[in-house]
């Protein structure tokens, strides 16, 4: 992978990328997911990040994973999550480029856990990414105002049986998407869109 391209004129040019959430936005969310086993994919997530990378961007995953700290799990189980993430998107001939993930309790008021930007930044210094013509697609107010932090293009998806907290969630919190859909494939279709 070479994330920072040389153009014409021999400057280095970042690349765009696509930032995604993962439960509830790239699988159901059981709550504190340790098992691989039990990890499925929602519906049309093979298919939307393949979209992705025709378009010349990488996916990175940004997950609070904060069942490390709370001793549910491991950050070893989180790795092996991952990686049976990436199996299953084999199949479908795609990937998660990179995944970033925070292992601290809300409590702990860290800067890697979303909408704390710390994990994003890394990314965009590791990965050579431009963020501002990057965008995330997430489920809940913490992907879109980690988002909005940075500048990018918001969408979120709209689980069936959660809009409602979600919407109160966002009112809360005083921050808006840029764009909605009903599932993953539809808020990467209307992301990828905007150009």
């Amino acid at each position: 992978m070479a994330p920072v391209q040389e153009s014409l004129y021999g400057e280095k040019r970042r690349r765009r990328a696509l930032f995604v959430d993962r439960d509830g936005t790239l699988n159901p969310d059981p709550g504190y997911l340790k098992d691989p086993a039990r990890l499925e994919l929602f519906r049309g997530v093979g298919d939307a990040l393949r979209l992705v990378h025709d378009h010349g961007e990488l996916v990175v995953c940004v997950t609070n994973q904060s069942g490390v700290e709370r001793g549910f799990y491991t950050a070893e189980d989180v790795g092996r999550i991952h990686a049976r993430l990436n199996e299953l998107l084999a199949r479908e001939k795609t990937r998660v480029d990179a995944f970033y993930f925070c292992p601290h309790h809300p409590d702990r008021g860290c800067a890697c856990r979303k909408p704390g930007t710390q994990l994003f930044e890394r990314a965009r210094e590791e990965l050579g990414l431009d963020l501002a013509r990057s965008a995330i697609v997430g489920d809940r107010w913490l992907d879109i105002e980690a988002g909005r932090r940075l500048g990018l293009l918001t969408a979120l998806v709209k689980n069936p049986g959660h809009e409602q907290a979600v919407e109160r969630e966002l009112a809360e919190h005083g921050c808006q998407p840029d764009l909605t859909a009903h599932s993953f494939a539809g808020a990467v279709a209307r992301v990828l869109a905007r150009g």
